[in-house]
């Protein structure tokens, strides 16, 4: 593991973009920069469309580790390159940037008002791989609650947990994503038990493992504050989680210590048809903006 990225990602300031759209999410992703289905005439000129948006923003000047900590990638920009390197080396080597990859295929069937994840074929040969060929720090995997179910959401936590432990012996450091849906209607009831059974896994885990934590904006503000100081625990991140770019930025605010790890919060007003300097100028103003809502 590298543990200037690893201090990198526990103690700088900044946020997570994710950049990470996958099969089928990446038609809407490349609708919202512009591009309708016209633009492709199969998956894999649509991923090669994706690969281009994704090595435009990475690019761009404003794109840069003072207000980026890690970008999220899909395994199929994990294996593409940018100016002859692969994404991952050019975003560390090139941006001072950490790479982490999704690694999740998806959610399965909803039963118990939660979605767990669907299982994940390889996954050792894909962590050997990410890790060892393609300098990947960490991983992202994200599951859904929609409604309070204790049943369900220690499903969603156990599932969790045994993934980031795969992850970790594999020399990667997990994001453990349970999302709450934002339309939950027992919310806070949902995260306030996610929390203590979160806390019951931490507690059962060997004093060298380190996972992180991305999670819904909390309805009870600084919620996980004492999350944040579990020494287990490398960093909380924020999903926006639908909302919309200031929405997020605002109820980021109000929870200390949380960071931003945004997708479409952050590419909203990003198009394909922008010069590169109006494309500039653009990820700038995101950057500032949710980078101001993350230390504040």
């Amino acid at each position: 593991m590298n543990q200037q990225q690893l201090e990198r990602m526990h103690s700088d300031l900044g946020f997570i973009a994710a950049l990470d759209q996958s099969g089928g999410s990446t038609p809407k992703a490349l609708l919202a920069y512009g591009l309708d289905q016209t633009a492709y005439a199969n998956d894999e000129e649509m991923f090669d469309c994706v690969h281009q948006m994704r090595t435009r923003i990475i690019k761009t000047p404003s794109f840069n580790k003072d207000g980026i900590l890690a970008a999220i990638l899909f395994e199929n920009t994990m294996d593409r390159t940018i100016d002859g390197k692969y994404t991952a080396d050019y975003l560390w080597q090139e941006k001072g940037i950490v790479p982490i990859l999704k690694i999740d295929k998806g959610l399965a069937e909803e039963k118990n008002h939660v979605k767990l994840m669907k299982p994940i074929p390889n996954l050792a040969e894909t962590l050997k791989h990410a890790v060892e060929d393609r300098h990947i720090f960490g991983t992202k995997e994200r599951s859904v609650i929609y409604d309070y179910d204790e049943q369900g959401i220690r499903d969603i936590i156990a599932q969790q947990f045994d993934i980031a432990l795969q992850v970790w012996h594999a020399g990667a450091v997990a994001i453990i994503e349970p999302e709450v849906d934002i339309h939950n209607p027992h919310k806070a009831e949902s995260e306030a038990f996610m929390l203590e059974v979160i806390k019951e896994h931490l507690a059962k885990l060997g004093s060298d493992v380190k996972v992180m934590f991305k999670l819904t904006i909390p309805t009870v503000n600084n919620l996980y504050a004492d999350l944040m100081k579990d020494p287990h625990v490398v960093r909380v991140v924020a999903l926006s989680g639908g909302y919309s770019q200031d929405e997020a930025c605002h109820l980021l605010s109000l929870n200390h210590g949380m960071i931003a790890s945004f997708s479409r919060a952050f590419a909203q007003d990003l198009r394909y048809q922008q010069t590169d300097e109006e494309f500039d100028a653009t990820v700038k103003a995101a950057i500032a903006k949710i980078y101001a809502a993350s230390i504040a």
